[in-house]
């Protein structure tokens, strides 16, 4: 199979070795060159990085690389394909994703759960609800039959993080395609000129949001792997922001 993964990046890192990655600057436009591949060659919106986050990368993959699957991770957050000491032993490998491709046309990381968050309510507590609400008028406007996923969705406790996918490359055509009308109607729509530097990055969090609403709607399969964090997390401050924002209302950065 031929399968491409771009690993986004905004710095030196270390990258997988397998064939199937390919390391993208992302927000290449805005940032000194790295020596990896860059999200402003070719049909690109490099230039949107601060607000679009990782989609950058993903829109330069979508326009510019060719390939029957095609997927995207971050320098610090890979699928999990086998068990091993040394967390770069555990990364998907091409002959894992082969694998799970003879299950489903579809790579996602295993969902994360809020408990005692709605996805609606765990965002507009950290963001700003006129991103979702906004977004859900385009919808009903643009793409009506998604309307009732997405009030799913808003009401379920979890749901697939980090813009993080590998799919087959008719799926990525369609997914990207609606994706990124969806987003840039939300752009001309929303004025995010008192947000915070945080919130500004507020199409690359919508975004997140939507997968699981495509992929209800279109009643697509997919697999669930693990995610490999090359970083340690530091939950116990995570999970005293996420109270914390629960509890005041308010929006930690």
């Amino acid at each position: 199979m031929d399968i491409k993964i771009i690993v986004a990046t905004h710095k030196l890192y270390r990258m997988p070795e397998d064939g199937i990655y390919v390391p993208v600057q992302a927000g290449a436009a805005l940032k000194e060159p790295l020596p990896y591949r860059h999200d402003n060659d070719g049909e690109n919106i490099s230039e949107k990085n601060q607000n679009y986050c990782e989609l950058t990368a993903l829109y330069w993959a979508w326009k510019n690389l060719e390939a029957e699957y095609i997927g995207l991770c971050h320098y610090r957050r890979h699928f999990k394909g086998h068990s091993g000491n040394d967390k770069w032993e555990q990364i998907m490998t091409g002959t894992d994703a082969e694998k799970l491709f003879k299950k489903a046309p579809v790579i996602l990381p295993k969902k994360r759960n809020y408990y005692i968050e709605t996805n609606y309510s765990q965002y507009v507590h950290a963001h700003h609800s006129e991103d979702l609400d906004t977004t859900r008028q385009i919808l009903s406007e643009k793409y009506p039959e998604y309307v009732a996923a997405y009030d799913s969705s808003m009401k379920q406790t979890s749901g697939h993080r980090f813009n993080m996918m590998v799919m087959h490359r008719d799926l990525f055509d369609a997914y990207c395609t609606w994706l990124f009308d969806v987003l840039f109607e939300l752009e001309a729509r929303l004025d995010i000129s008192d947000y915070s530097d945080y919130d500004a990055r507020v199409f690359g969090f919508v975004s997140e949001r939507l997968l699981d609403i495509w992929l209800e709607t279109g009643k697509i399969n997919y697999v669930e792997v693990p995610v490999v964090n090359m970083e340690d997390q530091h939950w116990m401050k995570k999970g005293s922001a996420f109270l914390k924002r629960k509890l005041t209302g308010g929006k930690n950065e």
